[in-house]
């Protein structure tokens, strides 16, 4: 059985590895939810139906590179993504800071999530309660499960991802059975326009710290093979499934709210499959944000703050990012995320697979099940090369921001490096 938690500052053990299976399907659950269908909701309402499919597939084709070359590295060394980033130019406060991007970035999804809770419950309501009130009534409600542990709601919560899976079955049936597909694709964008070279930002966005934590979960595979197949199903499922359907869906639907496309499609039902997907999702989100934050703290201070205050701080938070309308910038947290995430894989990749900085120390204590001895503090070029790919991406507007920023910072690092530059 796949338990991330396990071996959280040590190598997977030859004889821990698991089958193809259990990586495959934990890793395909995180881009088989909500978030993937609000991505495509948002592609289909501003998009050509041909534009919105060239931004997945390219999208794709960069986070299954980026995806493979990490979780193969993962897989190769057995360790998490965090550990790998101490070896992969960033050094220890490099890659603590790495954590605390990660979880703001979860903070950010957390508001998102209630957000979208919060309408769920006005819509039901009938608009008897203000969306305010109910963002903060959702947030509170979902801080308090996650800062004290309420296990059967989170259990209950477990069924979300089957019953998306089936919802999202059941609309598109309903929705795309009989219509004319060619008519579909000559639809205008009912919303505000989207380029496909802002499409590919979101699309990558909307996965990419999904990326950067595959080696969570390859560590526990036992062959590139494995890796290759995991990441292959995965951009199916998610990308091309989860995210393909929605697109269509709100592409003939000519709305981009998940709310009122659960609700004009399975009514009530769709509604409460909602409120679970935002549990489940929101309880991963807040609890590894939180999580996040603790050992960055401890890393860089060795003071350990308390999870049970650090989750209800976190939660307060992410309710207020949802009572001041994070969910109508969606768009550009994807966004910000699609140029802030590349930079820290091109780095890792470029220092693992071409500068080899650490790799002679990494495959000498492999043999024996260790991790090496020597361990950078700080990675300073590392740190600075994310910062100015990040910095171009989002203010130079030719090409593709994504790529941009991602080649940017590869470039800037390894030329750093070649310079030998701390």
């Amino acid at each position: 059985m796949l338990k991330i938690e396990d071996y959280p500052l040590s190598r997977v053990p030859q004889d821990k590895r698991v089958s193809f299976l259990s990586v495959a399907v934990v890793h395909m659950g995180m881009l088989t939810a909500l978030d993937q269908f609000m991505l495509g909701a948002v592609l289909g309402h501003s998009m050509t139906l041909t534009d919105a499919f060239i931004a997945i597939f390219i999208g794709s084709l960069i986070f299954g590179i980026v995806t493979f070359g990490l979780g193969y590295a993962g897989m190769r060394e057995g360790i998490s993504g965090s550990l790998l980033a101490r070896w992969c130019g960033f050094g220890r406060i490099g890659s603590v800071l790495i954590g605390v991007v990660i979880a703001v970035s979860l903070l950010g999804w957390f508001g998102i999530q209630n957000a979208i809770f919060a309408r769920s419950l006005t819509f039901a309501l009938h608009d008897n309660i203000s969306f305010p009130w109910a963002a903060t009534l959702t947030g509170v409600f979902l801080t308090i499960l996650v800062a004290f542990g309420f296990k059967a709601l989170r259990i209950t919560a477990r069924i979300a991802v089957p019953l998306f899976i089936l919802l999202v079955a059941f609309i598109s049936v309903t929705t795309l059975s009989g219509i004319n597909i060619h008519q579909v694709f000559g639809l205008l964008p009912a919303g505000e326009p989207i380029t496909i070279s802002a499409g590919i930002t979101m699309v990558v966005g909307g996965a990419i710290v999904a990326s950067l934590i595959t080696p969570d979960l390859t560590r526990y595979s036992k062959n590139g093979k494995q890796v290759f197949n995991i990441t292959l199903l995965t951009i199916i499922a998610g990308e091309f499934i989860v995210n393909g359907l929605a697109i269509l869906i709100a592409k003939t639907l000519g709305s981009a709210d998940v709310v009122t496309i659960m609700a004009q499609t399975a009514g009530g039902i769709g509604l409460l499959v909602v409120v679970f997907s935002t549990l489940r999702i929101n309880d991963i989100n807040l609890y590894s944000s939180a999580l996040g934050i603790v050992n960055a703290v401890e890393g860089i201070t060795g003071k350990r703050l308390r999870y049970t205050t650090t989750t209800v701080a976190i939660g307060l938070l992410g309710t207020l990012l949802s009572v001041l309308g994070i969910l109508d910038r969606f768009v550009d947290f994807l966004t910000v995320l699609g140029v802030v995430f590349p930079p820290i894989i091109s780095i890792m990749l470029v220092d693992y697979y071409l500068l080899r900085s650490h790799r002679a120390a990494l495959d000498a204590s492999r043999n024996s099940g260790a991790l090496p001895e020597e361990l950078p503090v700080i990675g300073w070029s590392a740190i600075i090369a994310s910062i100015i790919g990040s910095v171009v991406g989002l203010n130079v507007e030719w090409g593709v921001p994504t790529i941009t920023s991602l080649v940017v910072a590869g470039v800037i690092y390894w030329t750093a490096k070649k310079l030998r530059l701390p």
